[in-house]
């Protein structure tokens, strides 16, 4: 087997239409010889915010010293971005050597597991394999039900902010949502949350009582900037002064600091993470396509955001940073998702939109989208046939030295990012 067939024989196994719950997940990992039970964990839920938190993160324990498993999805570019071992995507040949043998513990299974759940078993063989002493591990879809919810009960939970997305499966309230996340909140483990709405603050720790388990939220009161800039952020968080982080944004700040106080909670399960490794790993940090500028003339922004909450981020952080400037909005979104009102949050801002079809199966038409932006804002709409067409339309109606914006989609973002060569 070579990587390309192991990436086309999980693919095969195509998640739409398949049913909920761990006991494939189980039943495969047993078949394995349970991979899990010899790895330690760090587990993020969320709907916003986790891929952040799992690059900060992992990067601090691999500053540490510790050999570091992460775990992430979708992936940007290429497949293999998904499963990393200490910052090194895995390559062709470890993934189809792991593939095929999760492929032959599949086989005769009564209920064939589906594509998340092939890639999630892939990934912990491949950390098995490698020898990882933790891997950050970030869930796919909820928690309650999603394959990485068949790990052990990890050394921590990170619960990071909660968004209305996936209402169809997970729930169309903040608080349903949060209850199907902090489900994965098991006995023996701990948990660190992104401090936010009350209510769903009172639906995480009601699930770290009935799991006897401590809640450690993150104290934004105690977070203070030095300096935010585009070339990167400068805060002080309790007792650590000056931490740096190149990424952009206020949320990332505070992700920063969920950060941090993850490392304070590892301190007290044992595991040895110097405030030296803090520094060094917040600032080596690197997470591409999130309020990134990937180009000066005119200013370029890439951004993944692809929900409401996303999007007013992505809003609040080009106020902060282009204050009083209109922007041209390169947009792409999945039709399943909520884009007129992740649309409302950025329109104030819109000079012009630029609408393309992400590459995915549920994306909605570049001219259904375009339709419905001439006739709800009223202003000029470029629909473009390919995302390269798209990129060089919003860097003309820019101009030199205006400023343009992608959002909308994690599947657009790559794409874009490769029109300005990088990978």
């Amino acid at each position: 087997m070579t990587g390309q067939e192991a990436i086309d024989f999980i693919h095969s196994y195509n998640w739409l239409g398949s049913k909920p719950g761990l006991e494939r997940t189980q039943t495969l990992l047993a078949r394995m010889g349970h991979p899990e039970q010899g790895l330690h964990f760090v587990h993020i839920v969320g709907t916003n915010g986790k891929g952040s938190t799992a690059a900060m993160l992992s990067s601090i324990l691999q500053a540490a010293g510790y050999r570091t498993g992460l775990y992430i999805s979708p992936y940007l570019f290429r497949f293999h971005e998904r499963i990393q071992v200490d910052g090194r995507d895995i390559t062709d040949e470890e993934l189809a050597g792991a593939t095929e043998f999760v492929q032959k513990c599949a086989a005769g299974m009564e209920e064939p597991p589906t594509e998340f759940e092939l890639v999630t078993c892939v990934a912990l063989e491949h950390y098995r394999r490698k020898g990882c002493e933790i891997v950050v591990l970030e869930a796919g879809l909820g928690g309650r039900l999603d394959s990485t919810n068949a790990i052990p009960a990890p050394d921590l939970v990170i619960l990071t902010r909660i968004g209305l997305d996936h209402t169809d499966l997970l729930g169309d309230t903040l608080e349903a949502i949060a209850e199907e996340k902090a489900a994965v909140i098991k006995p023996g483990t701990c948990a660190v949350a992104y401090d936010q709405e009350p209510s769903v603050m009172a639906v995480f720790q009601a699930a770290c009582r009935q799991a006897r388990v401590e809640l450690h939220p993150a104290a934004f009161d105690q977070l203070e900037v030095v300096e935010d800039t585009l070339s990167g952020q400068v805060f002080h968080y309790k007792d650590f002064q000056n931490l740096r982080i190149a990424l952009l944004g206020p949320h990332q700040r505070c992700n920063a600091a969920v950060v941090v106080e993850v490392v304070l909670a590892l301190r007290t399960r044992g595991w040895t993470i110097p405030d030296s490794a803090v520094y060094q790993g917040l600032i080596q940090a690197r997470w591409p396509g999130r309020f990134e500028l990937v180009c000066q003339s005119p200013r370029f922004v890439v951004d993944g955001g692809h929900n409401p909450q996303c999007a007013q981020s992505v809003a609040d952080s080009l106020n902060d940073y282009f204050p009083g400037e209109k922007v041209v909005f390169l947009i792409g979104v999945l039709a399943d998702k909520d884009y007129q009102q992740l649309i409302a949050c950025i329109a104030p801002l819109a000079q012009a939109f630029v609408t393309v079809t992400p590459r995915n199966s549920r994306a909605l038409e570049a001219q259904s989208l375009g339709t419905m932006l001439r006739e709800t804002y009223g202003l000029p709409v470029t629909v473009c046939d390919s995302i390269p067409e798209g990129v060089e339309a919003a860097r003309a109606l820019a101009g030199p030295d205006g400023l343009a914006c992608s959002v909308g989609s994690l599947y657009l973002t790559g794409a874009v990012r490769n029109c300005f060569g990088l990978q």
